[in-house]
């Protein structure tokens, strides 16, 4: 767990509102995951930075345990030129703790942010991600870096 300051950034990808509560994020998370594969959302991001995919939890009602946004997309040089069907985002710059979950499965990932919830942060809620890189490796051996706002 490290503390460091993050540059913001623009993002262009699909989002969804969901909810922790009754397992609900999981169930749509995964749906947002499968929407962005089956329809081919990376190559229409055009000037994309790298082809590290963020999910960004935003726009909270309350805290973890109410409703928020969850955006998934990469990062870009501007928004400029929002493909239609496509959402934008400006990830302001902030201070994060950053967290890895060891794998990309979804429980390895869910395990972690179990672990962030139960710890005492001074958490602003404004934005917080998960960063996917490193698309040719094994998702039991590729790591997912988890940035969370703080005071």
């Amino acid at each position: 767990m490290d503390k460091i300051d993050v540059i913001g950034f623009f993002l262009l990808g699909i989002s969804t509102r969901t909810t922790n509560q009754g397992g609900q994020a999981a169930k749509d998370i995964g749906d947002l995951w499968c929407r962005f594969m089956d329809d081919n959302i990376l190559p229409q991001i055009k000037d994309r930075v790298s082809d590290e995919v963020h999910c960004i939890y935003t726009d909270y009602e309350t805290d973890h345990t109410g409703p928020y946004t969850a955006v998934l997309g990469c990062k870009v040089n501007s928004l400029d030129n929002v493909p239609e069907g496509l959402v934008s985002l400006a990830v302001a710059p902030g201070t994060y703790v950053k967290f890895t979950a060891k794998s990309w499965l979804p429980n390895r990932v869910a395990e972690t942010w179990q672990y962030i919830w139960n710890k005492p942060l001074n958490r602003k809620y404004t934005a917080d991600f998960d960063v996917y890189g490193c698309s040719g490796c094994n998702q039991e051996d590729a790591r997912v870096e988890i940035y969370v706002a703080v005071e």
